[in-house]
């Protein structure tokens, strides 16, 4: 699924931690989100935003802060406010977060999206929330339902690219990937095994050949890989060694 044209800003409203706008900030970089806008924060102490925006340095450096909300959406064509809808008197629904994605398909949203987090201490206000198209909320038990700020940031950062809404490009990541084990391979971890079967004790003689065709099943099954077979056949040498020493000190008692 395609995401959507939709050029994101996340804005935090009337924030009181620095630390909280260093940790948002730090969330938005992991998700490929570069845009934070700050409005009314309360007494900044940018030392100690970036103290806590490791990582995310580019966007506290591009960060805009503006006394007030209109300042920073007058460029919005969707607004999507966050709450948890406790003790307030609400004019419209609230989404769950997980909803959000399909809602912006639906309406075919494009342009410049924000994001709305309100006060560590009061949310979003009714005021703020007019300004919004939709609200949504993180699946919080009542109990406990607010969230701290650069956690929340980072679920709904999460939740857009997990959704599709934000493209992240993977990570460059080396994997050595070990070649199906042929069946000539396969063969001799057979065998080896049937040997150190046999030197256990293992089978019982009505059972043996049941048990042989069951065991060569089993190792197909498995679908084992070349380095699966080396690991597999140091592990039945190792046993086998053993088997072999113990059976020598019985002989020699």
């Amino acid at each position: 699924m395609k995401p959507l044209k939709l050029d994101w800003r996340v804005v935090l409203v009337r924030p009181r931690n620095p630390l909280n706008i260093g940790a948002a900030a730090r969330a938005l970089a992991n998700f490929g989100l570069l845009e934070m806008g700050v409005v009314a924060p309360f007494e900044p102490t940018w030392d100690e935003v970036r103290q806590s925006a490791v990582g995310g340095e580019t966007v506290i450096a591009a960060a805009r802060a503006v006394p007030h909300l209109d300042d920073i959406l007058s460029d919005t064509t969707v607004v999507i406010g966050t709450t948890t809808g406790s003790r307030r008197i609400l004019l419209r629904d609230i989404l769950p977060l997980a909803e959000l994605a399909p809602w912006l398909r639906r309406r075919k949203a494009s342009g410049r999206a924000a994001l709305l987090f309100g006060s560590e201490k009061t949310g979003l206000s009714n005021e703020d929330m007019s300004h919004c198209h939709a609200l949504v909320r993180i699946p919080t038990v009542p109990d406990c339902p607010s969230m701290n700020l650069g956690q929340s940031v980072a679920v709904c950062a999460y939740e857009l690219t997990r959704s599709g809404i934000i493209a992240v490009p993977a990570p460059e990541v080396a994997v050595h990937r070990s070649e199906p084990a042929n069946q000539q391979a396969l063969d001799h971890i057979f065998d080896h095994a049937v040997s150190v079967l046999e030197a256990s004790g293992y089978f019982h003689p009505k059972s043996r050949a049941a048990m042989l065709l069951k065991l060569r099943r089993t190792l197909l099954d498995l679908n084992l890989t070349c380095n699966d077979v080396r690991v597999l056949g140091g592990v039945l040498s190792q046993v086998g060694w053993k088997l072999d020493q113990a059976s020598k000190s019985k002989e020699m008692i």
